[in-house]
């Protein structure tokens, strides 16, 4: 299991420049971390966890698997998007197909790269998406309404539940407030997330800031940062320049580049993270002398269904997991030494995966 982040922003705000130094950045990488096109704005690139390469170098493995994300560029928005403005139908579209969404802002002032608004404020720049994405929810729950009628009459429940869950989450957008602020219970949580609507949907706020500023940030991205604070939203500072100059070097050069800028990893890897935290996922680990693999799971994740992420033969025949942690396979040096110091165990299938984890799923076939 992978997850989708649509990467949107206002135009001119370096929303494609960190798209194509992602993908650059990822086309560089070793065979071991490989990355794909799959179409001209989409691209997948590794979850970086330094933990995989000390597990593929304790078993030997011979070939290192991470785990997955999928970016999109998303096209650019312009005011008026919600009624088909500029390329807004097809934004609207690529959005609703995400499962989360990094906001890009720009928080750097440069007199050579013009603002679509004549100003930089990067609150607005918020406002202007948000205020787009609502107006759109706002009609197409109107329009989803009307359609449940019929059923309402006849009584479906289904179509009950739904027309409550719609009218609560109109109710929010009417005062101003984004549907993610809505509290679900999590008896509805299903249908909630079936209504797919676009302002449900996480948000990570990118500050895209000046060269001088990558490490700390600056007074705008301090803006945005109490901004998703009070939403509840996470943020990541970057500059889009040196993210761009990084995508050019090999992994070495790169480092170095990094070092001398007082920085400690690229300010991708960062985004990349806090995209995988901000959907609440988590990673277990597979490892063998063939291949040191990770794979991504939601927290809370039971034995079963994390079994499932790697083959749907190995939930539906579930027998049992054998498991160590992260920190005791490494303690331990490997399998064998953490089941002679007792830290090798047996779970059903009412264990709750936990991060980290190194895992072996016995399954009938």
């Amino acid at each position: 299991m992978g997850f989708k982040m649509g990467i949107v922003g206002l135009p001119n705000v370096g929303k494609s420049t960190l798209f194509n130094a992602l993908t650059r950045t990822a086309a560089a990488q070793a065979a071991n971390f490989p990355f794909c096109t799959i179409e001209p704005n989409v691209g997948e690139v590794a979850v970086p966890d330094a933990r995989l390469e000390k597990l593929a170098e304790i078993a030997g493995s011979k070939q290192i698997l991470p785990t997955r994300m999928t970016f999109v560029d998303i096209a650019g928005l312009v005011r008026g998007a919600s009624k088909g403005e500029g390329l807004g139908n097809q934004f609207l579209a690529n959005i609703r197909e995400c499962d989360a969404i990094a906001h890009v802002l720009r928080c750097f002032v440069d007199d050579d790269v013009t603002h679509v608004e004549g100003q930089i404020d990067p609150i607005a720049d918020a406002e202007t998406i948000e205020t787009e994405l609502m107006l759109a929810d706002m009609e197409s729950i109107e329009r989803r309404l009307a359609n449940l009628s019929r059923k309402l009459r006849g009584g479906d429940k289904e179509a009950v539940d739904q027309d409550r869950l719609l009218r609560v989450a109109l109710e929010a957008l009417e005062n101003g407030r984004p549907a993610r602020t809505v509290q679900v219970a999590e008896d509805d949580r299903k249908a909630w997330n079936m209504l797919q609507l676009l302002t449900a949907k996480p948000v990570l706020y990118v500050c895209n800031v000046e060269e001088a500023s990558a490490g700390s940030g600056n007074a705008l991205s301090e803006k945005v940062a109490q901004m998703a604070a009070e939403q509840g939203a996470g943020t990541v500072v970057i500059s889009a320049k040196i993210e761009e100059e990084i995508s050019q070097l090999d992994p070495e050069e790169a480092q170095m580049f990094l070092e001398e800028l007082g920085l400690h990893e690229a300010g991708l890897d960062r985004l990349i993270r806090a995209g995988y935290e901000l959907l609440g996922l988590e990673t277990y680990f597979t490892v063998g002398p063939k291949e040191a693999r990770a794979w991504t799971i939601r927290k809370g994740t039971l034995a079963p269904q994390a079994a499932g992420v790697i083959h749907g033969d190995f939930e539906r025949g579930f027998i049992r997991a054998e498991t160590v942690s992260y920190d005791d396979y490494v303690t331990y040096g490997g399998e064998t030494g953490a089941k002679e110091a007792g830290k090798f165990r047996i779970e059903g299938k009412t264990y709750e995966v936990k991060d980290g984890d190194v895992l072996h799923f016995l399954f009938n076939a």
